[in-house]
């Protein structure tokens, strides 16, 4: 029993370990290095500060920080959203596969690219989106089948080590299509267009995508609950043994999960570049990574759970974006802290609290293992 226990202890730790090698990977990443080679824009802290003085009345403090605060808000709702429909399909593949799925975030990017290959064939784009769709879901399928599938009875650990090899797999098949070059998202009729909302300036698709996260989430949790193939993910959740021995097809239900999952990170690639138009290879990393601590969040197995995770690091991680200029405009600076440079280090500070706190996420439920 204790040998046992002290080898699930090394092989969890292991786990960790590469989850944050990874991450250290991708933080070193050319992606990061653009801003020193002036090929993305500077920083908010090393911009121009607003010139003007604060309000000294209260009202007209609330009144200045409200409007300041809100672009951020809004902002923070749409990125969450769209990390919704990627941390989905992280914590739809953990509840079943007790899987980490590295190669998502990649899948997501994977995504991108293929809208801009196919936009610039001259395809309309009412057939090239749901093109986009189906592709990213069958790059999910092939994925599973490939990478995940012979490894089925495998220590849990060469999985992770599969999964992580599909991830740069997939980087460096898209580094070679595209040669390293920044490629420019096609702009979308309808989502692209400006809006007024409130008094903020804001894009049609920061409106669109909190409506159309909650209703992807409601069909998905309807399917789960309500047809056949969601009682079997629920049951394959619950006990996958167990599942396989009542005549639950194990394989068919899996690859539906990768499939549904990597759609979603279709339909959140749309919405996503759409904001931020450049895609590179590396730009599923950051996304991806920040899904996954969603995920972790709230509670990874939980759909929910994931959702909310997003919807919260969103806003945050917007907020503290602007955060010097909402405390320049409540007066309490003068000069710029740069406090936007830990707008990602938020995201994984609050990782670790939350394992430290309560590592079963918000709605995570405790599991035990029987021996």
């Amino acid at each position: 029993m204790e040998s046992f226990r002290s080898l699930r202890s090394q092989s969890e730790e292991l786990i960790w370990f590469l989850i944050i090698l990874k991450t250290i990977i991708h933080l070193h990443s050319p992606l990061f290095t653009l801003h020193s080679k002036n090929l993305l824009p500077p920083p908010s802290y090393l911009l121009p500060f607003p010139s003007f003085l604060p309000p000294t009345s209260l009202k007209g403090c609330v009144s200045t920080v409200w409007n300041t605060v809100f672009p951020y808000l809004l902002s923070g709702i749409s990125v969450g959203g769209q990390y919704a429909l990627i941390a989905i399909g992280y914590t739809m593949v953990y509840g079943i596969l007790r899987l980490i799925n590295f190669a998502h975030g990649d899948v997501f990017m994977v995504a991108g690219i293929v809208m801009v290959y196919l936009s610039a064939s001259g395809l309309p784009l009412w057939l090239v989106i749901p093109m986009v769709l189906i592709i990213t879901a069958l790059i999910g399928f092939v994925i599973e089948r490939v990478a995940y599938k012979p490894l089925r009875s495998a220590p849990r650990m060469s999985v992770m080590i599969s999964a992580i090899g599909v991830s740069y797999t997939l980087q460096n098949l898209v580094l070679y299509v595209t040669g390293g070059l920044n490629k420019m998202y096609p702009t979308i009729p309808g989502i692209s267009e400006t809006v007024m909302v409130m008094g903020a300036k804001t894009k049609m698709v920061t409106l669109v995508t909190p409506v159309l996260t909650l209703v992807l989430v409601v069909l998905l949790v309807t399917l789960i609950n309500k047809t056949k193939i969601g009682m079997a993910m629920r049951a394959v959740s619950k006990d996958f043994e167990t599942s396989q021995l009542m005549g639950i097809k194990i394989n068919s239900v899996i690859s539906a999960t990768f499939v549904i999952g990597s759609f979603l990170a279709g339909v959140g690639s749309i919405l996503y570049f759409t904001n931020y138009p450049t895609v590179i290879q590396t730009s599923g990393a950051m996304p991806g990574l920040k899904a996954f601590v969603a995920a972790v969040f709230g509670g990874i197995g939980s759909i929910p759970g994931a959702v909310l995770g997003a919807f919260i690091i969103g806003i945050m991680e917007n907020i503290i974006k602007g955060l010097d200029v909402i405390l320049f405009k409540s007066g309490l600076i003068s000069a710029p802290l740069g406090l936007s440079t830990f707008s990602d280090a938020f995201t994984f500070a609050l990782l670790i609290i939350i394992l430290i706190v309560k590592p079963t996420g918000l709605f995570g439920e405790k599991t035990t293992d029987k021996v």
